[in-house]
């Protein structure tokens, strides 16, 4: 019982832990990429928190710093708060959802691509609902920019997001398994760790790529 009870403990703390990382990294990285859309890492923090301790994790994490962005740094209100949980959990609570019941690395990558086809898909639907009402767009100008604008903006997001979950998620779980924070055992079964980092670094290399081209850049 006491065993538990300080992992629970460990949880909560780790978790809070995260969603502190998660909010900073909103506030002092975010990158421009085309008209207002900017790229923000915080999803990586959050699906790794969903990885290690399930998608209800995710989401509260992405509520949390959803609430807090709208009340400190935001000016998009109560709409953009939910435009930033809405995106986080289809694609963090999503991933982990699958990663739970598929713990490998071969999981983790059809986790991570499920999780950002959600993400594409689900957020076309709500900018063409939603953005109108707090950008002030007339819809027809909002339904013009699905395709040139949101569609490639989504992709790149959702594909910078699995490249950094791929790097970061194993060394972070080796080392906080090292100091006692978590207990999880991953399988290792599904590829090799060399395979896993090439296919991430063809994937950031693609998604950089990707940026440098909407910034006019090349």
């Amino acid at each position: 019982m006491c065993n538990k009870k300080t992992f629970s403990v460990k949880r909560m703390v780790l978790l809070a832990m995260m969603a502190a990382i998660a909010y900073v990294m909103m506030c002092f990285i975010r990158i421009p990429v085309v008209m207002f859309l900017k790229y923000e890492p915080k999803d990586v923090i959050i699906t790794i928190a969903g990885f290690l301790f399930g998608p209800f994790s995710s989401f509260i994490i992405s509520f949390i710093v959803s609430l807090v962005e709208m009340v400190t740094v935001s000016d998009t209100g109560p709409i953009g708060a939910l435009m930033n949980l809405l995106s986080t959990c289809c694609f963090a609570c999503t991933a982990s959802f699958i990663y739970k019941r598929n713990r490998t690395m071969r999981g983790a990558i059809m986790s991570l691509a499920v999780g950002c086809v959600t993400m594409v898909a689900a957020m076309l639907l709500w900018n063409w609902l939603i953005t109108p009402l707090y950008l002030g767009y007339e819809r027809d100008v909002v339904a013009g920019m699905l395709v040139p604008v949101f569609l490639p903006f989504n992709l790149l997001k959702g594909g910078l997001n699995t490249a950094f979950v791929l790097f970061l998620y194993k060394p972070l779980v080796t080392a906080l398994r090292k100091t006692g924070l978590v207990e999880t055992r991953e399988q290792t079964s599904g590829g090799s760790k060399a395979g896993l980092y090439l296919f991430g670094l063809l994937l950031l290399a693609t998604c950089v790529l990707l940026l440098l081209v909407f910034q006019g850049k090349i």
